[in-house]
């Protein structure tokens, strides 16, 4: 059976096949362009698949493919794995959807490489061996491949687990005002249009509580505020038409919906939108209880449009934050899949609206 799949998944195998091609990787500055002076040396790449993990080490002008006792299993001259990576760029560009590459697939398999996903449990979709010049250490990592050939690449997903419920507040609304409002259903901006409905009426959005028990208790590990941050940002992204994270963060810290007291309100909202965004990065799933561990704790590489791949190392946690904190924006998700944005009363009585979070890189 021919191994297909989406843009994202070959350019898994595009970047494992671009790297041992070129044995390096330069890191990558906020705006994905490369440091010219600060590249990492590719020492191996260590891939698990089904029944045998495989190393395939640049050595010289050559692959060599060991198994994981130490057994070498075959050489292939290096340029053939960057050929091979051209010609699936290609591809991953011409094609959209669900799709083969039959002479790639007859490639991967010649070297021991069966599927387009390496397996994985958590966020790690590479592991590598590299060479770090200034501390003279080699350490194997985990890294996350971020795509841009299949157009912005998700951060965090949303789900229903990622629903934030606000109480309405400031108004009473009939069971026909009710159906009035929720049934408000352009085209586009039904979110946005729903909201506009409830302040004509004199509501308000009050944070109430995260729905999913396990998202809420992630997200108060990270940060007693985050919850009040985020819910502040969805409110912001609503009121003001911003959803890039710089300009969403610029206008809390003028609105300073947390309170803080004194200056510097910038770099306080600043640096807990970064917390945020790392941890979803490199381990936080919301629906997932979550320890606190970085699964993939190398960082991040990034396939970019031209087929050019940076590297975000977490040993360099300054600039890799500055590079999500710089590209990340608010998404709105389907509504219907998700079950948000409907006027309803709780238990209590009380009028309920719900809003979803989900975050995209440029």
């Amino acid at each position: 059976m021919a191994i297909t799949g989406n843009k994202g998944e070959w350019s898994e195998i595009y970047t494992l096949l671009k790297l041992l091609g070129e044995g390096e990787v330069y890191a990558g500055d906020q705006n994905l362009n490369r440091i010219l002076d600060l590249v990492y040396p590719i020492v191996s790449i260590i891939r698990q698949e089904r029944e045998e993990k495989y190393k395939y080490s640049p050595i010289g002008s050559e692959i060599v493919i060991f198994k994981a006792s130490g057994e070498e299993l075959l050489r292939t001259p290096a340029d053939v794995f960057l050929s091979q990576s051209e010609m699936l760029l290609e591809k991953i560009k011409e094609n959209d959807g669900a799709f083969s590459v039959p002479l790639i697939e007859e490639f991967m398999h010649s070297i021991y490489c069966n599927s387009l996903k390496a397996r994985s449990s958590d966020k790690t979709d590479i592991r590598i061996v590299l060479h770090d010049k200034r501390t003279r250490l080699n350490s194997e990592m985990g890294f996350s491949i971020k795509s841009q050939l299949g157009g912005n690449s998700t951060l965090l997903n949303a789900s229903e687990a990622t629903n934030f419920t606000f109480k309405i507040v400031g108004v009473n609304l009939t069971n026909e005002e009710i159906e009035s409002i929720n049934e408000i259903n352009p085209s586009r901006n039904k979110v946005i249009e729903r909201y506009n409905a409830i302040l004509r009426k004199g509501g308000r959005l009050q944070y109430s509580h995260i729905d999913n028990d396990v998202f809420e208790r992630n997200i108060r590990m990270l940060d007693g505020d985050m919850a009040h941050l985020v819910a502040s940002m969805l409110i912001v992204q609503l009121d003001e038409g911003i959803s890039a994270f710089p300009k969403l963060i610029e206008t809390m810290s003028e609105t300073n919906p947390l309170r803080f007291r004194g200056n510097n309100l910038l770099e306080i909202y600043t640096y807990k939108a970064k917390h945020l965004l790392t941890s979803a990065a490199l381990g936080m799933m919301p629906a997932t209880l979550w320890t606190g561990r970085f699964d993939a704790n190398g960082g991040y590489l990034v396939v970019k449009n031209d087929g050019d791949i940076v590297c975000y190392h977490f040993y360099d946690r300054n600039r890799f934050e500055d590079y999500l904190f710089t590209n990340a924006y608010l998404e709105r998700a389907s509504t219907t899949r998700h079950k948000y944005a409907m006027v309803y009363k709780d238990l209590t009585g009380d009028l309920m609206f719900k809003l979803n979070l989900q975050i995209r890189l440029r």
